[in-house]
């Protein structure tokens, strides 16, 4: 079991201390003194005078940054108090974005109680596949930033719009910064609108100087407000575990069977790792000590339906301790009453690009200074807190201040394409938040998308493709497979592959099949397998759902055969989404009538980046950067050879191995055949 110090007594500073009385501090500026520095005049304000302070400051100068802890009413109350004096008002609105889909629900959800109106009237809601609001009536709109990001290529000076807030901006995700770069731009055309930026852990001079430049004195300011929390005892762990999982699994039970009365919040890296330690703890619960409380087991990961999210803001049923064990989707944004214990792993998983390699992977990396006080702050909300870290003092003093920014460190194939749809043709000059995109990343993003038929040989966006995937709500890839299956004749398949994976994996298999459960939930899965791989196999577990005479999209159909009944429900809601794009493209939309070849030459058009070939020791090598590869667990390829040795595959998750996720069987003859510019270095194929 990990061995932490006891709370309170670790060295100075281990202790997150929280102001008892809410307070605003007022940085007006900026003015800049004779260095040309910029600085400000602070002031401190009570909490009565907040609201005037906030709404004098947005009034007086067209960019305020907000500077507040968690809990001090920045995404939830500012809106309000904008909404209240008029400045949503007639057809305008109020824009708030996150970087999270659950953030954007849930905040959307208590702001419209709050407001006493029905979710999806005057206060709305909208994400990717899903909108809860209405075009006239709403006032208030929650969205995540790239959905606001999307609306500039139909609007591209965001008309309807006062007021644009841009939450949680210390995190730095790539639609964050590019947004900051086009309400930078829209500015100087629409000088009347209003940006507000907010985050609890932001550098807000930077943010300050960056609007600042080039403009004219006085153009940003900074506010801080200081709202009432409680404080937060930290420990640390005496030594580092070799498995945090199971030492989370351990400190969860801990805090469970010593500690009063509290929830807990644990943070762990991804799906299969919150998988593992729920299955942990429910089987330690069999044999739980007489007279403790049960523990409510929850998961909270992006994977997870919006129903299924919202369900960890319920409190517990009584004479029950909730436990949500969640990825950093919960670090902000997202207040869950009641918690007052934490156990944080110290680790996140992150996309990184590999330049090695030429592919982006998701990959298990340290966390952040930033990102580890948000995450203890979750602890005192409501009431004193303990958060329990699993690394020592002297990890946290090696971490960095802050998580790099995404721009610095994925693949921008996505991001590039969109700028371009917004007529931002030459890159390098756009006016990107600091520090810019490594000119390598921009230059691979280029190249892959004009071998994609996305962009032509002046890096213009080609008609119609180009502007089709552009306007397409999945990525570059998964676009071009779309437009490409007219040409393949399959478009009713491919339309619901792409719905299928927009959500999380539709099969029930808890602890990777080693459990009595997990097992069930395996040989459920063989009845659906297709042996061309996963995509196939995820084609048929969709028609199966559908089928009137076999799942008549039924939940008590679903459990009998180990599925996720809100994953498929979704993907039937994604799949017509997807739909309207093709007929509002007038592209056929037409069956393969079974032809498995012809749909996976079309996932193949797309996917050919991603191809691999399977080596003489069961690992696989990336075909053209020769990067060793190994299939997922989770895939129906995992313990299977393909026939041709050849697959593609959706995404590389990177833990101790680079796993492959979501495979298809192809022919070697296909790359070339179907990417022949990118495979054009070679003159056979052979691989390793």
């Amino acid at each position: 079991m990990a061995q932490f110090w006891k709370p309170g007594t670790a060295r100075p500073g281990s202790t997150l201390d929280r102001a008892t009385e809410s307070e605003a501090v007022i940085q007006a500026g900026p003015s800049r003194d004779q260095s040309g520095g910029i600085q400000g005049q602070r002031s401190r304000l009570p909490i009565a005078k907040q609201r005037d302070a906030i709404l004098h400051m947005v009034e007086e100068y067209p960019v305020v940054v907000v500077v507040g802890q968690t809990g001090c009413g920045k995404t939830t109350q500012i809106p309000q108090y904008l909404f209240e004096s008029g400045w949503a008002s007639g057809a305008r609105q109020i824009a708030v974005t996150q970087p999270r889909r659950i953030s954007a629900v849930s905040v959307a959800s208590r702001v419209a109680a709050e407001a006493g109106c029905v979710l999806g009237d005057e206060v709305g809601y909208t994400i990717r596949f899903e909108d809860l609001s209405h075009p006239t009536r709403t006032r208030i709109r929650y969205c995540t930033d790239g959905m606001l990001f999307r609306e500039c290529m139909r609007d591209p000076l965001l008309s309807r719009y006062s007021v644009v807030m841009v939450d949680e901006a210390h995190e730095r995700g790539a639609y964050t910064d590019m947004l900051l770069g086009l309400l930078k731009k829209i500015r100087k055309k629409r000088p009347e609108l209003r940006i507000i930026i907010s985050s609890a852990t932001i550098d807000a001079q930077a943010f300050v100087s960056f609007f600042a430049a080039d403009s004219p004195e006085g153009e940003a300011a900074i506010i801080s407000l200081e709202g009432r929390a409680f404080p937060v005892e930290v420990a640390y762990a005496a030594n580092a575990p070799s498995d945090y999982v199971e030492a989370a699994v351990d400190a969860i039970w801990s805090v469970h069977l010593r500690e009063p009365q509290g929830d807990i919040l644990a943070f762990l890296t991804g799906r299969e790792e919150i998988d593992r330690c729920l299955q942990a703890l429910a089987d330690r619960q069999i044999n739980m000590p007489t007279g403790s409380l049960p523990l409510l087991l929850q998961p909270l990961h992006a994977g997870l339906t919006p129903e299924e999210q919202s369900a960890i803001f319920e409190p517990a049923p009584r004479g029950h301790r909730k436990c949500v064990v969640a990825t950093n989707i919960a670090e902000a944004s997202v207040t869950i009453d009641g918690i007052r214990y934490v156990i944080d792993c110290g680790f996140v998983k992150v996309r990184l690009f590999n330049p090695s390699t030429g592919m982006d992977i998701l990959a298990v990396v340290p966390t952040s200074k930033a990102s580890s006080t948000q995450r203890a702050g979750r602890a005192g909300r409501t009431a004193p807190g303990k958060c329990f870290r699993l690394y020592t003092e002297a990890a946290f003093q090696r971490l960095p201040a802050t998580t790099p920014p995404e721009l610095s460190r994925s693949d921008m194939s996505m991001q590039v394409l969109q700028l371009k749809a917004l007529g931002i043709d030459n890159l390098a000059k756009f006016d990107y938040l600091p520090p810019a995109p490594p000119s390598d990343l921009l230059a691979q993003a280029l190249e892959f998308l004009a071998s994609l038929g996305a962009l032509d040989d002046y890096g213009r966006l080609t008609k119609p493709l180009g502007e089709q995937m552009a306007e397409m709500p999945v990525d570059p890839m998964m676009a071009k497979i779309l437009l490409e299956s007219v040409t393949f004749k399959c478009g009713h398949e491919i339309l619901s592959i792409a719905a299928m994976t927009s959500v999380s994996t539709p099969f029930l298999i808890p602890d990777e099949g080693k459990s009595k459960a997990g097992a069930e939930g395996e040989l459920e899965r063989r009845k659906f397998t297709a042996e061309e791989g996963d995509h196939l196999t995820l084609l048929n577990v969709y028609n199966a759902f559908i089928n009137p005479r076999v799942g008549r999209q039924s939940a008590r159909w679903c459990a009998q055969h180990r599925l996720n009944f809100r994953a498929l429900s979704r993907a039937i809601s994604i799949r017509g989404q997807l739909e309207k794009y093709m007929r509002r493209f007038s592209l056929p939309i037409v069956s393969c009538e079974g032809d498995a070849v012809r749909l996976r030459k079309c996932l193949t058009s797309g996917y050919f980046k991603n191809a691999a070939k399977m080596s003489f020791d069961g690992s696989y090598r990336s075909v053209r950067e020769n990067a060793e590869l190994y299939v997922h667990p989770s895939s129906v390829l995992f313990n299977r050879s393909p026939s041709t040795k050849w697959v593609i595959f959706h995404e590389v998750v990177e833990t101790q191995k680079r796993f492959m996720r979501d495979l298809t069987v192809i022919e070697e003859e296909w790359l070339p055949e179907l990417a022949p510019h990118f495979y054009e270095r070679r003159t056979k194929l052979s691989g390793p």
